[in-house]
């Protein structure tokens, strides 16, 4: 299905008028940053750029595209002929999917004709907003889990596409499971579930649903035992499946409270392998809080999905070079108050001092990035003369999508690069400064 209405009107006629004006044509650099990091974050992670170059890929204006267009008289009819031929033919370079980022990072550039980059502006923000802004919340989360397991669980607190979008981001950064089966199935994120409160309901007794599960999951699946009474729930479980139920799910309460009792119980009666899945409106937050009880695994709903209350990561997409008329690159920038930002095509790299990371070096102007001692370039190609770029790393292979798995490769690394004090909760600094030569 194409992509190219995934977008804003005003693209259209800037478009329009830049090919009027005959500047459509003059080669150009966008830049994708962001001039600040969401409150109380000390980094943000990059997400979502391989599901772009998916939709940039399927930017094609076809009959119904282009009649919708001229229906409504948005572009001239010289330019609806252009769009007829479409295909992006630049380069995109960027950041690696489960890099980190801070203020500034040039996280993705796109040089191209003004006309061809300026038309997928709002498909770049859109996808690359909602995804870093989950990728980024969910970090802190597995960070805040501590090597437990986490399932994301939150596809009826969003968009039904932003659910599966949303279940990919959060495994990139270490999330075990999804509770959404178009993710499973399009990039072979390991499912799961059992049962809600409805189930329970619909019997005619407590012991009824239980059994029923049991008979059609076996006893290695989760039974849910806060509908009535957690500690009857709990004995009833046992009492059906056994000492060797797989798990319980608590999904209301005081949590440090519940888990610490269920766990007592549980061991009493004999379930000491019987583990315990706690739900119920999580966050990096109540998760941290969570980490003396005796909680095995964690699903999180409607914080991960929305980006733990900033559900955009405040990325923007600014012009930052273009040619002149005599073919020349000139530097661009904005000066307004507050949106400043600076001109020039980027290179950056990462300084670290025994593996750990110290200041992240943008350079504005052509620099060997390479003579810049212990260092780590974090520019990597997408697309090169309109051509995808295919790297070693993101190659086919069976099972997971490869480019999910280089992703959540690349961030194990990237996060361990990061200080200690990156992974506090407490409002303050990014974890690293960016200096910009």
């Amino acid at each position: 299905m194409s992509s190219a209405l995934l977008t804003d009107h005003y693209e259209l006629t800037m478009v329009d008028a830049a090919r009027r004006s005959g500047r459509a044509s003059r080669r150009s650099v966008f830049e994708v940053f962001a001039r600040r990091l969401p409150a109380g974050r000390r980094y943000g992670v990059v997400a979502g750029t391989h599901r772009l170059i998916d939709e940039i890929e399927n930017f094609r204006f076809g009959d119904e595209e282009l009649a919708f267009l001229a229906e409504r008289s948005i572009v001239g009819d010289d330019t609806l002929d252009w769009l007829a031929d479409y295909r992006f033919s630049g380069t995109i370079r960027g950041y690696r999917e489960g890099e980190m980022y801070f203020p500034h990072s040039p996280i993705l550039q796109v040089e191209g004709t003004f006309a061809e980059a300026c038309l997928i502006e709002t498909l770049v923000l859109s996808i690359l907003n909602h995804d870093t802004a989950v990728a980024s919340a969910a970090s802190r989360m597995v960070q805040s889990a501590n090597g437990r397991p986490l399932i994301e669980m939150g596809s009826r607190r969003t968009s039904e596409h932003a659910a599966w979008a949303a279940a990919r981001a959060a495994y990139l950064v270490g999330f075990s499971h999804t509770s959404n089966l178009e993710a499973g199935r399009r990039y072979a994120i390991p499912t799961l579930g059992t049962a809600a409160h409805a189930f329970t309901l619909l019997h005619d007794s407590e012991d009824d649903a239980f059994r029923a599960q049991i008979d059609s999951l076996g006893t290695e699946t989760t039974l849910l035992v806060d509908t009535f009474d957690v500690e009857r729930a709990v004995q009833r479980a046992i009492s059906v499946a056994g000492p060797h139920l797989g798990a319980v799910r608590i999904d209301s309460g005081d949590l440090p409270v519940v888990v610490r009792q269920v766990r007592e119980q549980l061991d009493r009666l004999g379930a000491s392998s019987t583990r315990i899945v706690v739900t119920n409106d999580l966050d990096e937050y109540t998760i941290a809080a969570l980490q003396a009880s005796p909680v095995d695994a964690y699903g999180v709903g409607t914080s991960v999905v929305t980006g733990s209350g900033h559900p955009a990561a405040g990325l923007v997409y600014k012009l930052v070079a273009r040619e002149d008329d005599s073919g020349e690159w000139v530097s661009v920038n904005k000066t307004s108050v507050g949106k400043a930002h600076s001109g020039g095509q980027k290179e950056a790299v990462r300084v670290l001092a025994d593996g750990i990371a110290q200041y992240e070096r943008v350079f504005t102007s052509p620099t060997d990035h390479s003579e810049v001692p212990d260092s780590r370039a974090l520019l990597v190609d997408y697309v090169r003369d309109g051509h995808r770029v295919d790297r070693a790393d993101t190659q086919a292979s069976p099972g997971l999508d490869s480019s999910l798995r280089a992703a959540a490769v690349h961030h194990i690394a990237a996060i361990a690069e990061l200080p200690h004090h990156a992974f506090r909760l407490a409002d303050g600094d990014p974890a690293i400064d960016t200096v910009i030569d």
